[in-house]
C-alpha cells in the first residue's frame, strides 16, 4: 500500500497505512517529511533496475521465501519460474526505518529547540574557550618575541622621524627671516588680545573680585586665629597679627567701670535686703508672739520703727559712705587699710585659710561669720573671678570637713554639715533665686492654679473628708465613728476609691515635675554641680568600699532633698512664685506640693513606702523606676569641668585683668575677722614663715572702733557715744585688694610679674619691628622707621593712659617700661628672659617660644574677658532688677505690718483708755512689769530621759548625772545661750537660734551635734524650748 501510493504520488493514506499496517508510532508533523524520504529512497531503488517483474520476494521468519504478485494480490511460497523479484519497492524494514529515522530526527530537532539556551551558552563557552586558547598563545608568541618588535617599531619610528626634522629643518632654514617676524607678530597679538580679555573680565567682574578677595582675606585671618588658639607652638608671625587685641579702647573702660557700679550696687542691695529679711522675720515672731501676749506691744512698735527707719535709709547710708571709702578716713589710718587689703586678698586667694577657719569656730558662730564676712569676701560671687574663688572655698571646706568631721558616710544625710548648709543657702540666695524660680515656677504654679487637683494621700483625712460629705448630704449625724485608725479607714470602699483616684493624680502631677528637673539639667548652678562633683569625690576617696548607689544617694541629697525640696514645698517662702503682702498659701495647695515632695524625696533616696505609708505600696514600682531616672540625673549632674575650665582663670588672671578686685565691707566684719584669725592664727597658719603670720604681724593688735576710724570720729562728750559707735561699725568701706607680694622696682624676686613686664615688653616689640623668631628680632638692630613707630605707639599709650580712670591704671614700673626707645626694651627683655631661663621659665633652645605661648595665651583670654564682661554686664542688670523687686516687696510687707500694728494700737485704746502707749517707745504701759527671763537646768541624765539628748561622745550613760545644762533666753526673741558644766565646773556654751532649729526641723534634720560632742534630737529640743518659754 505504501509504495502504490508513492508511485500514485498522493501522501493523504501514508499515516494511516503506517499505523495501521505496521504499527508505528507516527507524528502527524512529520507526514510530509515522511512521504519525501519514502518518496527518495523509492527512486533511489527505481534506478538500480528496470526490468523486474511484479512479484516480491519476501523473506518471512528469516527462513522462508514468500513471494506476494502485486497486481494479482496472489502469493506463493514457490518461486514463479523465469520471474525476476520486483526490487523497486520498499520493503517493511526499509519504511520502518525511514520511519523512525524521520520520526527520530524531528524529536531531536524539539529536543534542541527546547534547549535553545543551554546550547548557546555551551558553543558560547567552546568559542571563548578557543578564542582564549587562540589569544594566549598569540600573547604568548608577541612576549617572546617583544625585543624583536620593539627593535623594529623603534627603528621605524626613528627613521620617519628623521625624515620629517630633515625635511622641515631645510624648510626653516631657508625662511629664517620670515618666522620671526610673524612670531614676534603674532606673540605681540596674542598678549594683547589676552590683556584687553582680563582687563575686561576684571571690570565686568570688579564686586565679585573685591568680594573674593575679602573671602581669601578672612579666610586667612581665620586660619591665622586658629592658629592662634589651637597650636601647640603658635609662629611669631601669626602672633604679631593679633597683639592689637591687648590693648585697651575707651569701651574697655566704660565697660569696666559700669561693671564695677553694678557690681557696688548689687552687693549693696544684696547686703540690705538680706538685712530686711531678717528683720522682717523678727517681726514675724514678734507679731506671733504678741498674739499669744508673750511680750508687749511697745517691743513690736520698736522693732516696726527701727524697720522703717532701715528701709527708707540704710541703703543711702551705706552707699553714702561707701563712696567716701579710704578717702572719706584720715590720712593716718590708710597705711592700717592697705594692710587690710593685702590681708584680705590674701584670704581671698588662699581659701585654705577660712577653710581652717571654719572649723575652729563654733557651729552657730561659724554659720554667722560665713553668712556676712565670707559672703562679703567674695563680693555674693557676683563676677566670674569670686565665683571661681568662692568655688575654691567651698571645694577646700568640704574636703576638710569630710576628712574631720565625717565618720560615716550617713553623717551628711542624718547630720547638718556646716558646708553643705553654706552651699545651699548661698545658691539659694539673691544668685541661686532666679535659677531655682525659671526651673520650678512654671510646674508649681501649674499645679497651684489647678483648682479641681485635690491630692490627699492620708486615709485618715481622706475618710473624715467623707464623712463630713456625708453628713452635709443627708443633714443628719453619721452613724460612723469619727476618731479611727489608718487601718480601720481602709476598710471602707469609698476611702480605698479616694485614695487610689489621689494616687493616680499624684503620679500625673510627679510626672510633670519630673519632666521640668530633668529638661533643666544644664539650668542648675553651676557651682551646686561642682560641689556635688567634689562631694561625690570626696566621699569616695574616704569611704572606697562604698557602692556607686549610696554616693549618688549622698548626691541626691544635696541637689534634690536639700536644694529643689524646700523650694516645691514652700515656694512662696523661696521666691518660686509671686506673693501680695500678706496673702498665703491655701492649704489644698500646700498639701497637694507636699505630697509631690514627699513622693520624690522617696524616689531620689530609693525609699519605698513601708510601715505606715504601706497603703502607698502601689507607688513602689513607680518609685523604683523614678530612682533609675535620678541616678542618671546625679550622674550628669556630677559631670562638669573643673573650675579653672569653666572661668578660664589661673594664676595669671589677677595680672592682666583691667581693675583690681574691690570688696565692699563692714568695720565691724573686718575687726571681727581680723579677732578671729589672731585667736585661732595657730591652727590656721603652722609654719612660722607663713605669709598670714608676716601679714598679721604687721596689722599689729586688733583695734577697736573708735582707734580704727581716728580721733575725732566721735564725740568723747556724747551721751550716746556708744550706740554712735556700734552704728559707725556698720559703716561699709570699699578694699582694693592688692597682693603685698607684687614685684617692686629693682627686684626680680617674683617671676610671675617679671614675666608680665617681659611679655608687655616684647608685644611692643613684635608690633614695630618684624622677624620670623623673637632671637631674630633681639638681635637685629631697629631702623629708623621702627623707631618712629614705636615713638607713635608711646604717644598714643600716653594719651590713653591720661584718660585712664586711677583705680584701672597700671603701676608706674609698668607705665615707665612702655616709655623706652626700641633698643632699650629690646636689651631690658634679654636680661629678663636670661633671668626667667634660670627659672626654669623659658629656654633658649626653643628660641624662647614659651613666651611667645603664653602671650598669645593673654590674647586668648583678653577676648574671652570682654565676651564674659558683656555677659556679666546683662547679669548684673538682670539680678539688680530681681534685687529690686524684692525690695519693693519688702517694703510692701513693711506697709502690711505697720496697718497691722496700727490696728492693734487702736483696738488696744479703744479697749482700755487709761493706756498710753507712744510710738517713740520710751513710755511704758502703766502697770505693766518686765518680763524677766528666767533660765532653766537639767542634767543630761534628764535630757536623755525626756530623749532631748541621745548620746555624749566619751561619756557613759551613768555619768550624765554628772553633766548640767543650764538653758537662759538671750535679749534677742529666739536666741538661747546653753552652758554645759561637769561636776560644776563650766566646760562650754553655744549660742542657740531657735530660727535654726525650725530650719533644721523643715529641712528634716532629726539629729544635730551640740558642742561637738552631744548628738540631739532636734524635735524634742523645739518641744522643750516651747514648753518651758512659750508656754506651747
Amino acid at each position: 500500500m505504501i509504495n502504490k501510493s508513492l508511485e500514485k504520488g498522493d501522501s493523504q493514506p501514508i499515516l494511516t497505512i503506517l499505523q495501521s499496517k505496521f504499527g508505528l508510532r507516527v507524528t502527524p508533523e512529520c507526514a510530509k517529511a515522511y512521504f519525501r524520504n519514502l518518496s527518495e529512497a523509492k527512486n533511489l531503488k527505481n534506478t538500480q533496475g528496470s526490468n523486474e517483474s511484479i512479484w516480491i520476494k519476501l523473506v518471512m521468519k528469516r527462513m522462508y521465501d514468500y513471494y506476494y504478485n502485486v497486481e494479482t494480490e496472489e502469493g506463493t511460497c514457490d518461486a514463479p519460474e523465469g520471474v525476476v523479484p520486483k526490487t523497486s519497492w520498499l520493503t517493511g524494514e526499509e519504511i520502518q526505518n525511514i520511519v523512525g529515522q524521520v520520526t527520530a530526527d524531528y524529536n531531536r530537532e524539539q529536543l534542541w529547540l527546547a534547549n535553545e539556551n543551554l546550547i548557546v551558552r555551551l558553543q558560547a563557552r567552546a568559542r571563548g574557550f578557543l578564542v582564549r586558547r587562540n589569544y594566549q598563545e598569540r600573547k604568548a608568541y608577541l612576549q617572546n618575541q617583544e625585543p624583536s618588535a620593539i627593535k623594529i617599531q623603534a627603528f621605524w619610528k626613528g627613521f620617519k622621524q628623521r625624515k620629517n626634522y630633515v625635511d622641515r629643518l631645510k624648510v626653516l632654514q631657508g625662511n629664517v627671516a620670515a618666522i620671526v617676524k610673524i612670531q614676534s607678530w603674532v606673540k605681540m597679538w596674542l598678549v594683547r588680545r589676552a590683556y584687553r580679555k582680563r582687563l575686561q573680565y576684571f571690570k565686568d567682574h570688579n564686586d565679585q573680585i573685591v568680594k573674593i578677595q575679602a573671602f581669601l582675606r578672612a579666610n586667612k585671618a581665620r586660619e591665622d586665629y586658629r592658629t592662634l588658639i589651637g597650636a601647640e607652638n603658635p609662629p611669631l608671625t601669626v602672633l604679631r597679627k593679633f597683639a592689637y587685641l591687648l590693648d585697651q579702647s575707651d569701651l574697655d573702660f566704660q565697660e569696666e567701670l559700669e561693671v564695677t557700679r553694678l557690681r557696688e550696687e548689687v552687693v549693696t542691695k544684696i547686703r540690705s535686703n538680706q538685712q530686711l529679711e531678717k528683720d522682717l522675720n523678727l517681726m514675724d515672731i514678734k507679731i506671733g508672739l504678741l498674739v499669744k501676749n508673750r511680750i508687749t506691744l511697745q517691743d513690736v512698735v520698736l522693732h516696726s520703727k527701727k524697720l522703717n527707719k532701715k528701709s527708707k535709709s540704710q541703703l543711702e547710708e551705706m552707699v553714702m559712705v561707701d563712696k567716701q571709702g579710704i578717702k572719706g578716713l584720715s590720712k593716718e589710718r590708710r597705711k592700717k587699710l592697705e594692710a587690710y587689703q593685702h590681708l584680705f586678698y590674701l584670704l581671698q586667694t588662699n581659701p585654705t585659710y577660712l577653710a581652717k577657719l571654719i572649723f575652729q569656730m563654733p557651729q552657730n558662730k561659724s554659720t554667722k561669720f560665713m553668712d556676712t564676712v565670707i559672703f562679703t569676701l567674695y563680693n555674693y560671687a557676683s563676677n566670674q573671678r569670686e565665683e571661681y574663688l568662692l568655688l575654691k572655698l567651698f571645694k577646700t571646706a568640704l574636703e576638710e570637713e569630710i576628712t574631720s568631721k565625717v565618720d560615716q558616710i550617713q553623717d551628711i544625710v542624718t547630720g547638718n554639715p556646716t558646708v553643705i548648709k553654706m552651699v545651699v543657702s548661698f545658691n539659694r540666695g539673691a544668685r541661686g533665686q532666679n535659677t531655682l524660680r525659671q526651673l520650678l515656677a512654671p510646674v508649681v504654679k501649674e499645679i497651684m492654679d489647678d483648682k479641681s487637683l485635690v491630692i490627699n494621700t492620708s486615709p485618715v483625712d481622706v475618710y473624715k473628708s467623707w464623712v463630713n460629705q456625708l453628713e452635709m448630704q443627708t443633714g443628719e449625724a453619721s452613724k460612723l465613728p469619727y476618731d479611727v485608725t489608718t487601718e480601720q479607714a481602709l476598710t471602707h470602699t469609698e476611702v480605698v476609691n479616694k485614695l487610689e483616684s489621689s494616687i493616680q493624680s499624684l503620679r500625673a502631677v510627679t510626672d510633670k515635675v519630673l519632666t521640668s528637673i530633668f529638661s533643666s539639667l544644664n539650668m542648675m548652678p553651676y557651682g551646686m554641680r561642682y560641689i556635688a562633683k567634689v562631694l561625690k569625690s570626696s566621699l569616695h576617696e574616704k569611704f572606697p568600699d562604698a557602692t556607686e548607689d549610696e554616693l549618688l544617694k549622698i548626691v541626691g541629697n544635696l541637689l534634690y532633698y536639700r536644694y529643689m525640696n524646700p523650694a516645691i514645698v514652700a515656694p512662696d517662702g523661696f521666691d518660686i512664685i509671686d506673693m501680695t503682702a500678706g496673702g498665703q498659701i491655701h492649704p489644698d495647695q500646700r498639701r497637694n506640693l507636699g505630697c509631690v515632695a514627699k513622693v520624690l524625696q522617696h524616689a531620689a533616696s530609693n525609699k519605698l513606702f513601708e510601715g505606715e505609708s504601706e497603703h502607698l505600696s502601689s507607688m513602689n514600682t513607680y518609685l523604683s523606676q523614678t530612682y533609675q531616672k535620678f541616678r542618671n540625673f546625679f550622674q550628669a549632674a556630677c559631670d562638669v569641668p573643673e573650675p579653672e575650665e569653666k572661668f578660664n582663670i589661673d594664676e595669671y588672671s589677677d595680672m592682666v585683668t583691667l581693675s583690681k578686685p574691690v570688696i565692699y565691707i563692714s568695720i565691724e566684719e573686718i575687726i571681727n575677722t581680723h579677732s578671729l584669725l589672731l585667736e585661732h592664727q595657730d591652727a590656721i597658719a603652722t609654719e612660722t614663715n607663713d605669709l598670714l603670720n608676716e601679714l598679721l604681724e604687721g596689722l599689729g593688735p586688733v583695734p577697736d572702733i573708735e582707734s580704727f576710724l581716728g580721733e575725732g570720729a566721735v564725740d568723747p562728750n556724747d551721751p550716746n557715744k556708744e550706740s554712735t559707735l556700734n552704728q559707725l561699725a556698720k559703716t561699709e568701706i570699699s578694699l582694693s585688694l592688692t597682693s603685698k607680694y607684687e614685684l617692686r622696682e629693682g627686684e626680680d624676686q617674683d617671676l610671675k610679674s617679671l614675666m608680665i613686664k617681659t611679655k608687655r615688653l616684647i608685644v611692643d616689640v613684635i608690633r614695630t619691628q618684624p622677624g620670623d623668631t623673637l632671637l631674630e628680632i633681639l638681635e637685629t638692630p631697629a631702623t629708623a622707621q621702627q623707631e618712629s613707630e614705636n615713638l607713635k605707639l608711646v604717644e598714643k599709650r600716653a594719651i590713653l593712659d591720661s584718660k585712664t580712670p586711677e583705680k584701672m591704671k597700671h603701676s608706674q614700673s609698668i607705665f615707665e617700661d612702655g616709655q623706652l626707645p626700641i633698643e632699650q626694651k629690646k636689651r631690658k627683655i634679654q636680661r629678663n628672659l636670661r633671668t626667667l631661663e634660670q627659672a626654669g621659665l623659658v629656654s633658649s633652645a626653643t628660641k624662647y617660644q614659651e613666651i611667645i605661648n603664653e602671650i598669645a595665651k593673654d590674647i586668648r583670654n583678653q577676648r574671652r574677658y570682654r565676651h564674659h564682661r558683656k555677659a556679666e554686664l546683662v547679669k548684673l542688670q538682670q539680678t539688680l532688677n530681681a534685687l529690686n523687686s524684692k525690695t519693693a516687696f519688702y517694703e510692701e510687707q513693711i506697709n502690711y505690718y505697720n496697718t497691722y500694728i496700727k490696728t492693734c494700737l487702736d483696738n488696744l485704746t479703744r479697749k482700755n483708755s487709761r493706756r498710753s502707749i507712744k510710738l517713740d517707745g520710751k513710755e511704758e504701759v502703766k502697770g505693766s512689769k518686765k518680763l524677766k527671763q528666767t533660765s532653766i537646768k537639767y542634767t543630761a541624765a534628764r535630757l536623755h530621759e525626756k530623749g532631748v539628748i541621745l548620746e555624749i561622745e566619751d561619756l557613759q550613760t551613768n555619768q550624765f548625772k554628772n553633766v548640767m545644762f543650764d538653758i537662759t533666753p538671750g535679749e534677742e526673741v529666739g536666741d538661747f545661750e546653753i552652758k554645759a558644766k561637769f561636776l560644776g565646773v563650766e566646760m562650754e556654751k553655744v549660742q542657740l537660734h531657735f530660727q535654726d532649729l525650725l530650719q533644721m526641723q523643715y529641712e528634716g534634720v532629726a539629729v544635730m551635734k551640740m558642742f561637738d560632742k552631744a548628738k540631739v534630737n532636734v524635735n524634742l529640743l523645739i518641744f522643750l524650748l516651747n514648753k518651758k518659754f512659750y508656754g506651747k
